[in-house]
């Protein structure tokens, strides 16, 4: 079932959405982007640290390959995967 947005948050005025759209729609491109990958790096912190959560005893980068797989799909963990073995490999053997 597919979840709906409400148009605006439940505790939000309506004049306090028309403010804020229009705050955002002024602002320069500069600004919106930074909006964005503000937000952008604040959502995937929160994934980042939910996985560390629910697998305390995963390695970093097995949390890694986790959240490559759940936000990317199985096949690019798997060849990320694949490829940090590899390196791993090549790295060991020039030692």
């Amino acid at each position: 079932m597919p979840v709906t947005i409400p148009p605006r948050p439940a505790d939000t005025s309506v004049e306090a959405e028309r403010v804020q759209i229009d705050l955002l729609r002024k602002a320069p491109v500069s600004r919106r982007l930074r909006l964005a990958w503000s937000l952008s790096a604040t959502v995937i912190g929160v994934a980042r640290r939910a996985l560390a959560r629910a697998q305390p005893d995963a390695s970093q980068q097995d949390l890694d390959l986790r959240f490559v797989e759940l936000h990317y799909g199985p096949d690019l963990a798997a060849a990320l995967r694949a490829e940090l073995i590899r390196r791993q490999g090549r790295t060991e053997s020039s030692q």
